[in-house]
């Protein structure tokens, strides 16, 4: 029983721009993320070891792109979809769409979306 599980709206604190004054200081990204997965065995045992823990990824997708100091956000989902494929055995499939803030004064966000299915 295939579901998706995941984030909407997380917000992450990092640098991240190609610009020198976006190298300096933190911005703030907003990032979804779907995380397809069997929950069969999450739904028989309600166990969060059998689950995708959420407060785990939401750690592990911070601690990542808070140490890379992206330049492209295009990077930023390619690889942390890659990582999270990686740290996530159950995951088939991961969705993510990053969003960052005035990047264009004449919009509300810039964004990349991106579909990566494991091998």
């Amino acid at each position: 029983m295939i579901g998706t599980a995941g984030l909407k709206s997380f917000q992450v604190d990092c640098i991240v721009g190609i610009y020198e004054h976006e190298r300096q200081t933190s911005q703030t990204v907003i990032v979804d993320i779907d995380l397809d997965y069997d929950f069969a065995a999450a739904a028989g045992s309600e166990s969060i070891g059998d689950a995708v823990d959420y407060a785990a990824v939401a750690e592990s997708v911070t601690d990542f792109v808070q140490h890379r100091a992206f330049q492209l956000i295009e990077t930023m989902a390619e690889e942390t979809a890659a990582m999270l494929l990686a740290q996530l055995a159950p995951v088939q499939t991961v969705r993510l769409e990053i969003r960052k803030l005035a990047a264009v004064p004449a919009a509300a966000c810039s964004f990349v979306r991106v579909e990566r299915h494991r091998r």
